[in-house]
């Protein structure tokens, strides 16, 4: 049984009424995209008293300043249905509170409706076979109905201080192991996650990342992890996302469909030759630079086919008219492209800077949707190439095409 992700009533509201609900609550979303948001001390407390509370783990990830006190959030279900991911800021005016016993998303003081939040898998708690907390390994989630495993927690790029400017994965590295200790994840390890995620039925894909490390070594942790999914699942391929490096020897990319991968993932960023090259550094000047990672990207299709390999780019640095022909381009190349609304990370050499305006996303959105419309991506080919359903784009392609469950409740009695 498909699990309900919305609060509000909808019995009395025709498909196209829902719709336009749902339009109203992506402007809600995209705008708390860009302002963050908190939470008061009464609804987190009454958070933590729930065995079934999903948090962040980390203080650092995509908040806009180290949050310390209790553990918060993951993310958020909105009142019609749309996921959001909580990125904290105190200075926020949106605020999560509790009225009538209910937890409520507020703005300066008037109330959106009841929320709800993310509960966690029971896998979680298990453990893997050499004791380490799956939900540590691979965090699961019923809404995207994907597991997401980052198998290292360091990039190599700070060894020349060539950091991506927007990433802050090895200031929460440190943070990772000061609360939890050294961070590396075994094949065996990552196997025995996703075999309890899929039977669980939280998900049915698997995305697999990690900072960026030797091209050899990622090939054969990749080749390995495969292995050992395809031996605890029983299958000679699954569906899962292998991110990698662009490769110098595309050789490599073959031997990631051998592994057993359905789809395969590079991260282009950003579009703009120089922008690319002020913002990343690292991979301007390593793994063949910006042209090598176009070359690849476009070889992974040959190998792994239309619509099953992605890239992702933080939209919101360089000019939308940039970011947009990089998406016109390898959409039409058969590259599933995606983006995150970018929230200057702490920790990150952007920390403190600012976002686009909301309607900017809406916008750059829309465009991305109808791309992937117009070169045949289905959203089950979205689904099993990108790291989740709850960006923008795949908001609004849902919206427009009705996938959406709520949609089905529509006019009928609860």
């Amino acid at each position: 049984m498909a699990l309900k992700f919305w609060t509000a009533d909808v019995s009395g509201l025709s498909r196209t009424q829902v719709k336009s609900k749902l339009w109203e609550e992506l402007r809600l979303k995209a705008d708390i995209g860009t302002k963050g948001i908190t939470i008061s001390e009464a609804a987190l407390s009454s958070l933590h008293g729930n065995a079934e509370f999903s948090g962040q783990k980390l203080g650092g990830g995509r908040n806009r300043k180290l949050h310390t006190g209790k553990e918060l959030p993951a993310c958020i279900y909105l009142p019609y249905g749309l996921k959001v991911t909580f990125n904290w800021n105190e200075a926020s005016p949106y605020v999560i509170d509790i009225a009538g016993g209910k937890q409520v998303l507020t703005y300066e003081g008037n109330t959106f409706g009841e929320i709800q939040y993310a509960k966690q898998p029971k896998y979680h708690e298990r453990k893997s076979s050499d004791g380490v907390p799956l939900g540590l390994i691979g965090r699961g989630d019923f809404y995207d109905r994907i597991v997401g495993v980052t198998y290292s927690n360091e990039c190599c790029y700070i060894d020349k201080d060539e950091d991506c400017l927007f990433c802050n994965i090895n200031y929460n590295k440190d943070l990772y192991s000061e609360k939890f200790g050294p961070y590396w994840r075994t094949p065996k390890q990552v196997a025995e996650t996703v075999q309890a995620a899929f039977e669980e039925g939280v998900a049915d894909h698997v995305n697999i990342t990690g900072g960026v490390i030797a091209e050899r070594r990622e090939l054969e942790y990749y080749m390995d992890t495969g292995e050992e999914i395809r031996k605890a699942l029983k299958v000679d391929a699954f569906n899962g996302t292998a991110v990698a490096t662009a490769p110098t020897d595309f050789g490599n990319i073959d031997k990631l469909k051998e592994a057993g991968f359905r789809t395969t993932a590079m991260n282009l960023e950003l579009w703009d030759k120089d922008f690319y090259k002020a913002v990343c550094p690292g991979k301007a000047n390593n793994s063949g630079g910006w042209e090598n990672w176009i070359n690849a990207l476009e070889y992974a299709v040959k190998v792994f086919g239309w619509g099953r390999v992605r890239s992702n780019f933080v939209a919101g640095i360089e000019p939308m008219p940039k970011t947009l022909q990089g998406f016109e381009y390898l959409c039409g190349k058969g590259v599933v492209c995606s983006f995150n609304i970018w929230m200057p990370n702490v920790g990150s050499a952007f920390e403190g800077h600012r976002s686009p305006e909301t309607e900017w996303y809406i916008d750059l959105g829309t465009k991305l949707a109808e791309f992937w419309g117009k070169n045949g991506f289905t959203f089950d080919k979205i689904h099993d190439a990108t790291a989740g359903d709850h960006r923008l784009p795949s908001d609004i392609f849902r919206i427009e095409n009705e996938v959406f469950d709520i949609y089905e409740a529509a006019g009928k009695a609860e």
